[in-house]
């Protein structure tokens, strides 16, 4: 298989980069990296990593950046040989099955779906982002590609978000669920009330309506919801996570006594600590292009960027694009009756 890699993109990047494909490099040695950015610095980087003169590794030069202060047209309109365009089109091209980026998500987003276009059938992309739960993981999707969508949309969210919960998250089952304010029928907005009725008509395992407290507790698999929503999780969870985490830090080292303790309960500490922290589920996908792009942490880290290379081979592996199709086709005319009912 042929992965793009980004190495312009983040806010760590070439060094984080090129550091996370070094210690993908030996787990993954079926994929064939395909390096874009400035020519000169990647060379300079595989020195530094000892992957210089590898058979697997090449180089695509781009001559641009978008900065993540840059507008995410920036990547279409006046950076059109920046990395991640490049990326794109060579995902469009077919040259690769897919890229990775710590970059722009905007941008990301932008190029891929510009470049590469939708699965037949789908209108819209989502991007589903992992969260860990006591006893595993849920998927939520859309985590920020569109702020706003319709109730086609979401309910093609619920059907992406199956696939990719069943196939890379390893749930056999999942249970899918609408994020409201409320678990009755009637709660909601217009948009989740127009969503549920759809969704409880397809023979999928939906539970119907979820709240905030059900997300963790280990009660849905697939939660779905628009970009605006979702980010909103998503940037709210990574703070709590940081601020749990630096709490319990400044607390534990505040005497002799609790030093002691902690260092009794490291090994609890480093299971959390594993737990919470984001570079173990590597990047998001943006499912429902007609490719494979994971969008990473602007502030990656190493580990983070070597997930994230490890979350692309899982998608293509298992043919996660194929099987959204199929499933789609499947269920299409029932969500179109619906719509029009």
């Amino acid at each position: 298989m042929d992965i793009a890699i980004d190495v312009m993109g983040g806010d760590n990047a070439p060094t984080a980069v090129m550091d996370g494909l070094a210690l993908a490099y030996d787990l993954f040695p079926n994929v064939n990296y395909l390096l874009v950015g400035d020519e000169e610095v990647i060379k300079s980087e595989l020195v530094r990593v000892k992957l210089t003169g590898k058979e697997n590794i090449t180089i695509q030069h781009a001559s641009q950046v978008v900065e993540m202060s840059d507008p995410s047209t920036v990547a279409l309109r006046t950076k059109k040989d920046s990395s991640i365009t490049v990326s794109a089109n060579l995902m469009k091209k077919k040259t690769v099955d897919a890229i990775v980026s710590a970059g722009h998500t905007g941008a990301a987003v932008a190029s891929s779906v510009i470049k590469a276009r939708t699965l037949p059938g789908i209108e819209r992309p989502g991007i589903a982002t992992t969260f860990p739960t006591p006893s595993g993981a849920f998927v939520l999707l859309d985590a920020g590609a569109n702020v706003d969508s319709k109730p086609i949309h979401l309910v093609q969210f619920a059907i992406m978000g199956e696939i990719y919960a069943r196939e890379v998250v390893g749930i056999e089952k999942p249970r899918i669920g609408v994020l409201s304010n409320g678990e009755e029928d009637s709660k909601g907005n217009e948009l989740s009330k127009a969503t549920h009725k759809i969704l409880s008509s397809l023979p999928i395992n939906y539970i119907g309506n979820v709240e905030g407290h059900d997300l963790f507790e280990g009660h849905v698999d697939v939660v779905v919801c628009d970009g605006f929503v979702g980010n909103v999780v998503l940037k709210t969870c990574e703070s709590i996570a940081k601020s749990i985490t630096s709490t319990l830090k400044e607390l534990l080292t505040k005497n002799a006594l609790r030093k002691t303790g902690a260092l009794l309960a490291r090994n609890a500490f480093t299971d959390f600590k594993k737990i919470v922290d984001y570079a173990e589920y590597g990047g998001a996908p943006l499912v429902g292009i007609n490719g494979n792009c994971i969008i990473s942490h602007g502030s990656s880290s190493p580990k983070a960027i070597m997930n994230a290379i490890r979350v692309a081979t899982e998608l293509i592996n298992h043919h996660v694009n194929d099987l959204i199709v199929e499933r789609w086709e499947e269920l299409e005319v029932t969500v179109k009756e619906q719509l029009d009912s």
